[in-house]
């Protein structure tokens, strides 16, 4: 294996794990290898019985593939912190930040890696002692291994760190440019959206419809597009946080208000509507706050760029956490997008990509989310969807792109196909592994001859070899 190159911060952390193991010596770098030999299985339990007794860690660790792979996970690290050498310490320190990287994406807090880390150490010295021939070894090995275990959590701690300043100068970014290229229109059509509502609500409880056919306030296209775009994009304030409890109230009350009769039914109506009238003031409030700005937006499409991707998943897996919510991501690819350029010119292939953007916009729900990912790929993030119906949508996006030719300056009329991927999420808190299933399903659907939908299985795969496949 080639020895990796090592950051200007990441040097320092080498020569320490290296200074470290010559000081040791032979026997007590030997009393490591013994201790490798036995230890770390029982001790990855351990770690993990330790992180899961609090509240926190079980967003991560209770989902069972998460627990399948971070076990075996966790063993082979700590094999690699007892047995490295002076030769394979660079890679060793390389290794501590790609984890680092790793839980900064996920959102582990840092306090419950080096909780767990403590835990270690604790057992580790006790078996060391217990196994060392004299005072002098143990002692000896003692020291190093708390060395390195301090020099890995430096480590991960500086990629943590550093990963999370970027992913929070993104979401600032992604807050300012609030999701909304348009503000006045996006603020006219969330209006007409609350009042279409507000109208539809006033019939049922005028006994005009069925009870049945209201939905909540929360699951209308306005509580959707608040939830899901509104509050990431104006921040969290406290009038965010009043329009949710406004939205919690009405539903409560309409809740009691269906189950009386129509005479009791009307009589809470007053109610709601000034509820209703409240988010209108606040709402009023939040979209002034916000400008128009064009720097996330990709230049050719006007979707989203995919610098933002992140911070929208991010997002999404944190609600569908709490609330127990659904969410599922397509990732769509033109077919045959290299002999559009080829035979008609780049020009073409733009007004493909135009034409694509445009139909994704027009058969989509405000709430979801579309986003250029690059060449000839769009992600739609479909918020509130379950992966069987998202299938459903994919299969009539898929459709609606093939019956909808584009037409191109010289006249020329061209048919358009594209090869969809669907991946629920299915509870890993981890985004690049949705991301690497909707990838692998999508492949999947070229490899069977494009123009098709295909959905992600159970099990997560390893990323493919993205550009091995035809387009």
């Amino acid at each position: 294996m080639d020895t990796p190159h090592l950051d200007d911060a990441s040097q320092p952390l080498a020569e320490a794990w290296q200074h470290s193991l010559q000081q040791a010596g032979p026997a007590a770098t030997a009393l490591l290898h013994r201790v490798a030999s036995d230890a770390p299985p029982l001790l990855a339990q351990r770690f993990y019985e330790v992180l899961l007794d609090d509240a926190r860690a079980r967003r991560f660790l209770s989902h069972e593939q998460v627990k399948h792979r971070l076990q075996p996970a966790m063993q082979r690290w700590l094999v690699q912190l007892l047995t490295t050498d002076a030769g394979a310490v660079a890679s060793a320190v390389a290794a501590q930040r790609v984890i680092g990287d790793v839980h900064a994406r996920v959102g582990i807090p840092v306090d419950l890696v080096t909780r767990g880390a403590r835990v270690l150490k604790h057992d580790l010295f006790a078996r060391l002692q217990a196994q060392a021939s004299d005072s002098t070894t143990a002692f000896a090995s003692i020291t190093c291994l708390s060395t390195v275990m301090d020099i890995a959590m430096e480590g991960m701690t500086l990629a943590y760190t550093h990963a999370r300043e970027r992913s929070s100068r993104t979401d600032a970014a992604y807050r300012l440019f609030s999701l909304v290229q348009n503000v006045s229109t996006e603020r006219e059509r969330q209006r007409a959206l609350l009042l279409d509502w507000e109208n539809a609500l006033l019939y049922t409880l005028a006994g005009h419809a069925s009870s049945s056919d209201s939905a909540s306030l929360a699951t209308s296209e306005f509580g959707l597009w608040f939830t899901h775009k509104g509050i990431p994009s104006f921040g969290e304030s406290s009038e965010t946080q009043q329009v949710g409890q406004l939205i919690a109230r009405i539903d409560s009350g309409l809740q009691h208000a269906i189950a009386d009769n129509p005479a009791q039914r009307l009589a809470q109506l007053p109610a709601i509507r000034e509820d209703l009238a409240s988010i209108r003031t606040l709402m009023t409030l939040l979209f002034e706050r916000i400008g128009e700005l064009d720097a996330g937006s990709d230049t050719l499409t006007n979707l989203l760029n995919r610098r933002f991707l992140p911070t929208v998943l991010r997002r999404e897996i944190e609600l569908a956490t709490r609330h127990q919510t659904p969410f599922s991501l397509l990732l769509l690819d033109l077919d045959h997008f290299k002999a559009i350029n080829d035979g008609h010119g780049h020009d073409a292939g733009d007004r493909a990509l135009q034409h694509v953007a445009t139909l994704l916009s027009q058969s989509t729900r405000g709430s979801d989310y579309l986003f250029r990912y690059g060449g000839e790929e769009f992600v739609v993030v479909l918020v509130a969807a379950s992966q069987s119906q998202a299938a459903v949508i994919a299969e009539g996006l898929r459709r609606q792109i093939a019956q909808s030719p584009v037409a191109l300056a010289d006249g020329t009329v061209l048919s358009l196909s594209t090869s969809i991927g669907v991946a629920g999420h299915d509870g890993h808190p981890d985004y690049e592994r949705l991301m690497a299933r909707a990838d692998a399903a999508m492949y999947a659907a070229k490899r069977g001859g494009r123009n098709r939908v295909v959905v992600a299985d159970a099990a997560l795969p390893e990323p493919p070899g993205r550009r091995a496949q035809p387009r």
